[in-house]
């Protein structure tokens, strides 16, 4: 559940909060990201996940997929599922499924379906530079959370100047650790069924349904 809870939690991390100094530049940036992936009736996104330090050395491919409250996301030999309602859990190496009740209000803190909203609060940001990849010209802003028992020590997100979308982010924790997500595809508007969201154990033979609600 570690990698799973990781990449819901960070990204999650994709837009975020607010500056003491309250940085005009980051907040139009964010705001403008905020307004375009909220535009959105759904979207797949391709990435690579790379953890380094505090004992982890970790590098994996995953893909997210969000249509309005729902979303599936896979990695590392892990599945999440969410309808709006419930929230599965595949786990491919033990062949088994957590399945439980989804309030989107009680996790919105591991929820994609929010990662646009959440910069609003619980961090501060400024913008930190412009850098080229891959011929684009990126926008860098640093958060960091104002909660000082928060484990992160600073997220850093990278936008799309041209058309505001995240290419990329880096979250350093307190205790070293540093994580990086990289966006490889990006689909706006993906056409997938409500059926994609949902655990379907005839697709997984011998499956062990594990239910927690």
């Amino acid at each position: 559940m570690r990698k799973i809870v990781w990449i819901l939690c960070l990204t999650v991390l994709i837009s975020l909060p607010a500056f003491a100094q309250k940085d005009k530049r980051a907040q139009g940036i964010l705001d403008a990201m905020s307004k375009k992936y909220k535009s959105l009736k759904s979207y797949q996104a391709a990435f690579t996940y790379a953890s380094a330090g505090a004992g982890a050395n970790e590098s994996y491919k995953g893909d997210l997929t969000v249509k309005n409250e729902k979303f599936r996301l896979v990695l590392g030999g892990q599945e999440v599922f969410t309808d709006g309602k419930t929230m599965s859990t595949y786990i491919k190496e033990s062949n088994e499924v957590n399945v439980q009740d989804y309030d989107q209000n009680e996790t919105s803190e591991l929820n994609p379906t929010q990662i646009y909203t959440i910069y609003k609060r619980g961090f501060d940001y400024r913008f930190l530079k412009e850098q080229q990849q891959g011929g684009r010209t990126l926008e860098v802003i640093e958060l960091k959370p104002n909660r000082e028992k928060s484990p992160i020590a600073s997220v850093q997100i990278s936008v799309d100047k041209a058309d505001k979308s995240v290419r990329n982010w880096l979250i350093v924790n307190k205790d070293g650790k540093r994580t990086t997500y990289t966006i490889t595809k990006f689909t706006p508007n993906a056409n997938v069924q409500d059926s994609y969201f949902v655990f379907d154990k005839g697709k997984y033979p011998g499956v062990e349904v594990v239910d927690l609600r």
